[in-house]
């Protein structure tokens, strides 16, 4: 088993693609809200007022899942990609980890939404059950699918160079900063936060995540589920309580992965799965 100091390289995906990565990640995300920023009128003209609904949004959040596959092709063709798609599909990890995802995660809400004082004002804000889940499925198909950058690509690519707790801390920052454009935009949903809580809970979650991406062998299914289950509009209001709560969580979870959370040892480095050798006849 090669030492953590000398881990060989695990496909053809190379460390330095991390920087186109990020090149055209932000590039395509910026590039088009800073369009709408600074060319309101034009932009408005051609494509209409933007909002969170808006195809060029959704174009701008697919960034860094888009801006991956572009990489991944880049190097390892399209077997590469059809691998790397793969992992959508992994979903086995330990079983505390779904009852966080399913249960843990919604008490977090509520939880906020207790001690910001609004609990007893949430209802479902759907008139009815075809319009929530139709809801659910533009949910599932927008910020979710970052993961296919965030941790299928970019996690593995910085765990190669160094600790977990330090890949998810980096990623944390740089998934933060990304944002910056959606909350200067009137009409998108970030321009009614406040950016600071939000960005210390993007690195909360970006360290709450890392275990799950390692502890499920590279899955991007289960990652993408815990975004989905952060951005259900079903859970109450709770900002900012749910980023402190968030904070709380993150902290338990270094505690209790710090045996892998430390070390390279157990991280997935690949972005590219190897090809599962047949079984002999």
């Amino acid at each position: 088993m090669p030492s953590e100091d000398h881990i060989t390289q695990p496909d053809a995906i190379p460390f330095r693609s991390v920087v186109l990565f990020l090149l055209l990640t932000f590039g395509i995300a910026w590039g088009i809200l800073a369009a709408f920023i600074f060319f309101s009128e034009t932009m408005v003209g051609l494509f209409g007022e933007i909002t969170g609904e808006h195809p060029l949004f959704y174009l701008a959040v697919w960034a860094p899942a888009i801006s991956a596959f572009i990489v991944i092709f880049r190097w390892s063709g399209l077997e590469g990609l059809r691998r790397h798609l793969g992992r959508a599909l992994l979903w086995r990890c330990p079983w505390p980890w779904y009852a966080f995802l399913l249960l843990g995660v919604p008490l977090v809400f509520f939880v906020g939404s207790f001690f910001k004082g609004n609990l007893s004002e949430a209802a479902f804000p759907f008139p009815s059950a075809s319009s929530f889940l139709v809801a659910l499925v533009f949910i599932a198909i927008k910020g979710p699918i970052e993961e296919f950058g965030w941790r299928g690509l970019a996690l593995p690519l910085l765990q190669r160079k160094m600790a977990p707790i330090c890949a998810a801390l980096v990623i944390g920052v740089i998934w933060g900063l990304w944002h910056t454009p959606a909350f200067l935009l009137s009409g998108t949903e970030q321009s009614a936060w406040s950016f600071l809580p939000f960005f210390t809970g993007t690195i909360a979650l970006s360290v709450i995540v890392t275990p799950l991406f390692n502890a499920s062998r590279g899955s991007i299914f289960l990652p993408a589920l815990f975004h989905f289950m952060l951005i259900n509009p079903v859970w109450p209001d709770a900002q900012p309580y749910d980023t402190y709560i968030f904070v709380l969580v993150a902290a338990v979870i270094v505690w209790l992965n710090r045996e892998t959370l430390f070390t390279r040892k157990y991280s997935i480095i690949e972005v590219v799965p190897q090809k599962t050798a047949p079984n002999p006849s």
